[in-house]
């Protein structure tokens, strides 16, 4: 039965408004999200009868090992929010953990972080002028800024370190940030951990290795994740800046000085990076102070984070969990734990064709079921995947994933143009 509302004003009757279904919020999708990563990787680890893929330290070593992207992805964000694209994060992260190596063996870790930021900086300062105020190409701006900052340092290493070092490529030993764990909770959980129920041990394994080792430059970065929500999204700063990525002629009109906006949203970006860098030299465990080629493309996977995450805070949370997972599975287990992980990736693939099914989009649900089938006959065929392959898994998997996750993204409107002020962009 369907009921009508009468309209006093012309005698006849309209329908009623349509309501209108309730969405779940963001941060409950990706609590959901997370379950389903945690149950998927427990049944895994039951039929596989690998412990490591939830083990604590599987756990912390994915941590220490995504805190750079995750660093490198909030750069990103800063600099693409605004309107220009950075592909220049490698080169900046590079000195960054040049900046922190050489400030970090005189004077310790905290003025090695601001070093840092200091060195990063000035490649996002760079990449600004060129970008901004000369309107050079975004892309070719950031290759040249991985160039230089590749060249300089490595410049820089044989003028400073080796009279130190007897090395051109290596800086002396650098003091690491102490870690801490929340006691008594630790302990709690590593009993429950070491009692091997299915599921309950898996969940303390992965919460103990969140909570136990953690340096405070790990704190800091998880820290910058709400921090930069609140400014962009929360903020009359961070809405004139956005708009600038949106739309800066619109912006311009309403008085955004668009220049000073871009610009200080590309130095930050370089900030980040480089702190990004300084955290592969001070978290307790790594190499023991600056070594060439340590970045080894990490600002190129935060940058993919970035994109994964659809240029939102906590989508690159996500991303740049995945890609630190996968990263320390195969530095701490090798081969035979990699096919574990392919295992758990057919589960999370048929629960979501399952999910499309219910949605009714079938076309999408039946590419979902043919990757799983794909992912399952390799994990069937082979028993451990070769060395010179697992290497490469977090490359792999930034491939796979940005290849998926590309038909659902939004970036801004105005990322990569040029803009000029009184002209339009």
């Amino acid at each position: 039965m369907t009921t009508v509302i009468s309209n006093p004003a012309d005698g006849g009757a309209v329908p009623p408004a349509p309501r209108q279904s309730r969405k779940l919020p963001g941060w409950s999708k990706g609590l959901i999200w997370v379950a389903a990563v945690i149950a998927a990787l427990s049944v895994a680890s039951y039929m596989t009868g690998v412990a490591q893929l939830t083990a604590t330290g599987t756990i912390q070593t994915a941590l220490v090992l995504a805190i750079p992207i995750l660093l490198a992805a909030l750069g990103g964000l800063w600099a693409e929010r605004a309107g220009v694209i950075n592909i220049g994060l490698e080169g900046m992260m590079i000195m960054g953990t040049w900046g922190a190596a050489w400030a970090g063996y005189q004077w310790g870790p905290w003025v090695a972080v601001l070093a840092a930021a200091a060195f990063g900086a000035i490649g996002g300062l760079v990449h600004a002028v060129a970008t901004v105020t000369f309107g050079v190409n975004h892309i070719v701006s950031g290759v040249a800024i991985n160039l230089l900052g590749a060249g300089l340092t490595k410049y820089l290493s044989t003028l400073l370190f080796q009279p130190v070092s007897n090395n051109p490529r290596e800086s002396p030993p650098v003091e690491k940030f102490d870690t801490y764990s929340m006691q008594p909770l630790s302990d709690w959980l590593a009993d429950l951990e070491n009692m091997q129920r299915v599921g309950l041990s898996d969940v303390a394994g992965v919460l103990r290795g969140l909570v136990t080792g953690i340096s405070p430059l790990t704190m800091l970065a998880l820290l910058l994740v709400p921090v930069s929500y609140l400014v962009l999204w929360r903020s009359r700063f961070g809405l004139r800046l956005r708009s600038c990525g949106e739309n800066p002629t619109a912006a311009e009109s309403l008085g955004v000085n668009v220049y000073l906006h871009k610009y200080f949203a590309v130095i930050i970006s370089g900030a980040l990076a480089g702190i990004g860098g300084a955290a592969l030299l001070l978290t307790p465990g790594v190499h023991p102070g600056y070594l060439e080629g340590q970045t080894g493309g990490r600002g190129y996977i935060g940058l993919a984070a970035m994109i994964f995450g659809n240029w939102r805070p906590t989508g690159l949370l996500g991303g740049s969990a995945l890609f630190g997972y996968a990263d320390g599975l195969q530095l701490r287990s090798g081969g035979s734990t990699v096919m574990a992980l392919f295992y758990a990736a057919v589960l999370v693939l048929f629960a979501g064709a399952v999910a499309l099914v219910f949605m009714r989009k079938y076309f999408a649900a039946g590419i979902t079921l043919l990757g799983a089938a794909v992912l399952y006959f390799i994990y069937w065929s082979v028993d451990e995947m070769p060395s010179q392959l697992s290497t490469y898994l977090p490359h792999m998997v930034t491939l796979v994933v940005l290849a998926v996750a590309a038909q659902r993204l939004r970036p801004p409107a105005a990322n990569g143009d040029e803009y000029r002020r009184g002209r339009g962009h």
